[in-house]
């Protein structure tokens, strides 16, 4: 997840369910339309990549929502921001955090909106493939300082499919990458960066309480998936540096 919730710091298809109508998002809504064509460009790259993996691709369902939401991995409210849930797999996108994305984190384009879905997206691609079940095992055995590191190498890794999406996206019809676009999608990985964030919230850095990376990091992950469109380059838990 994007962890918008500064406080905390820690807090993830096509097919847009009903509830968006019930919490308030119109159906016509262009932003909603908006993240729902992204998903559709996720469904086509995932099943493709799946399907070389000698796999079966399961797409994720789209659940938007206003103020709060409950979720199998129950409820949260619009600070947390965009999230997948493992339990449910649905991702669960709040479209008023594209404007704290533009206004208060200085990260505008459509392309960083892009990036944000194609990040949690990430995550349903890892718990497919098995990475958040062992997450949750090491959570029961270790520190939280120890936890904390993992959870790093899951949303960087995450940050890396996202931008393998963008590699494999180019290939899709009516998918068009204009000049500039990931420059926008690396802005909002610099902005939404836990060394950043903690600097604007406490005015310090705190290395040991970081769950999502550092802004370099997440740049350089998403520019490595983006440039490689390699998936066994994206092993963030065996790198020998992250």
């Amino acid at each position: 997840m994007f962890g918008k919730d500064l406080t905390g710091l820690v807090s993830q298809m096509p097919a847009v369910e009903q509830g968006p109508v019930k919490n308030g998002v119109p159906a016509n809504d262009p932003q909603a339309q908006f993240v729902s064509g992204v998903l559709e460009s996720t469904e086509q790259v995932w099943d493709a990549q799946f399907r070389e993996m000698g796999l079966q691709y399961e797409q994720p369902k789209l659940r938007l929502f206003t103020g709060e939401v409950q979720s199998a991995c129950g409820g949260a409210s619009a600070a947390v921001g965009p999230f997948y849930c493992p339990g449910d797999h649905k991702v669960y996108i709040d479209l008023s955090f594209y404007n704290e994305l533009k206004d208060r984190f200085g990260a505008a384009g459509d392309f960083a909106q892009a990036y944000v879905i194609a990040h949690e997206v990430g995550h349903h691609v890892q718990n497919l493939l098995g990475t958040s079940a062992k997450m949750q095992e090491a959570r029961e055995r270790l520190s939280e300082v120890e936890y904390n590191r993992l959870s790093v190498m899951l949303e960087l890794q995450a940050d890396f499919y996202a931008g393998l999406w963008a590699n494999r996206a180019q290939n899709l019809k009516d998918f068009r990458l204009d000049a500039g676009d990931i420059d926008e999608a690396l802005n909002a990985a610099n902005a939404i960066g836990d060394d950043k964030l903690q600097k604007q919230a406490q005015g310090e850095v705190v290395p040991d309480a970081f769950t999502h990376g550092t802004s370099a990091q997440r740049m350089y992950w998403f520019k490595k998936g983006f440039e490689t469109g390699d998936i066994k380059q994206g092993d963030t838990f065996n790198a020998k540096k992250l």
